[in-house]
């Protein structure tokens, strides 16, 4: 193969690989919007726990100085 042909033949494949990594971010997934078991646990209890009135106002809590 001459100099030429390598040359073609790299940035072929370069464009390629480009083509690949760019589908590849495409359909990622972000891994902040995935919850471990125990955040999904803590997140199902916080609507338990508004359900049943037991949840505490922010402005509340801030008036009480903890």
């Amino acid at each position: 193969m001459t100099g030429e042909k390598i040359d073609k033949k790299i940035f072929e494949e370069l464009n390629f690989i480009k083509k690949q990594l760019a589908e590849i971010k495409e359909h990622m997934v972000d891994i902040d919007v995935l919850l471990t078991s125990e955040e999904k646990e803590l997140v199902f209890r916080s609507f338990e726990n508004e359900a049943r009135g037991k949840l505490v106002p922010l402005k509340k809590l801030e008036k009480m100085k903890i």
